[in-house]
């Protein structure tokens, strides 16, 4: 199998230059590498001895071992993915992965925080601090614009227009697109490069907008912890991440009125579907507060 082990790491080189997260590099690195590794314990050894009977015992082998369904799904589409850049690669003419059908999910509905709850995040940071300056910015940004956590890192100073208060960000498949800020994120982000992001800065500083102690560039990690340490702060219930927030965003939106290919365009959707998961949730809320406050709505009157 060390040619498949040669061709996950190149495809896993391909996600980095796409911009994908360290997380979903390492999550996909580790689960088809789970594949592999049960492919040499049968004796597999290229491409070409694989067939569709022979992927659905490793559906099956994980079944036994008391994976869920969501986590044997996840790794069709992960092993799906990767047959596809096979296929893109000549390696393999077509994609045998897609022929394998992923245990069916109940419908999960993304969660997201109340207009309370953000207000409780936002003023979670003590902005007597430059690094407090710089965490309710990155807050006010990740609500504001609904960017994903690794378009926020790759911030840089010529990107963000504050008149105007537009963003440019490299999405995924290294697609560009402008997102767009409200007063409030403005007023944060413009706190913290005036008074914040001086203070952190080191002669080695370049122009990364969020940095470090050290004046480098703010990571990842580094931005989950602070929205998850706010979130215990504010004394919200759950544990809140960036992506919750960038969910929050594309809720309150479509709560507010927004059209879906305008969310769709924000978010940097491909399909109009995948955004469409969010109006699923304003469309449920909707109907609840329809049936509590209507007289008419009880379906036996």
């Amino acid at each position: 199998m060390a040619a498949l082990a040669d061709w996950l790491s190149r495809y896993l080189r391909s996600l980095e230059r796409d911009n994908a997260s360290q997380y979903t590099v390492k999550n996909y690195g580790t689960d088809i590498a789970q594949f592999l590794d049960y492919c040499a314990g049968k004796n597999i050894s290229s491409l070409s001895d694989l067939d569709r009977n022979f992927v659905r015992m490793y559906m099956e082998a994980l079944d036994e071992q008391g994976y869920v369904r969501a986590s044997i799904a996840r790794r069709v589409f992960e092993l799906r993915a990767f047959g596809d850049f096979l296929v893109r690669n000549h390696a393999w003419v077509q994609n045998l992965f897609r022929r394998i059908h992923a245990p069916r999910l109940g419908e999960r509905l993304p969660r997201y925080l109340s207009e309370e709850e953000m207000a409780d995040l936002i003023a979670a940071p003590d902005i007597s601090q430059p690094q407090g300056l710089r965490n309710r910015a990155i807050i006010e940004v990740l609500y504001a614009s609904g960017v994903r956590v690794s378009e926020l890192v790759a911030l840089s100073l010529p990107d963000i227009n504050l008149d105007t208060g537009e963003v440019r960000v490299i999405g995924k498949g290294n697609k560009e697109r402008l997102v767009l800020l409200g007063a409030p994120a403005v007023a944060a982000l413009r706190a913290y490069l005036d008074s914040g992001r001086p203070a952190l800065s080191k002669e080695h500083t370049r122009d990364a907008v969020f940095l470090n102690r050290l004046g480098g560039r703010l990571s990842v990690r580094s931005v989950d912890t602070v929205v998850r340490s706010s979130g215990i702060a504010a004394g919200i219930d759950e544990i809140v991440t960036p992506h919750l927030l960038r969910h929050t965003f594309a809720t309150h939106l479509l709560e507010g009125g927004a059209d879906l290919r305008v969310v769709q365009e924000l978010l940097g959707h491909e399909s109009v579907s995948t955004t469409q998961i969010y109006a699923n949730v304003t469309n449920r809320r909707a109907r609840k507060v329809y049936l509590e406050a209507h007289p008419r709505s009880d379906e036996s009157s």
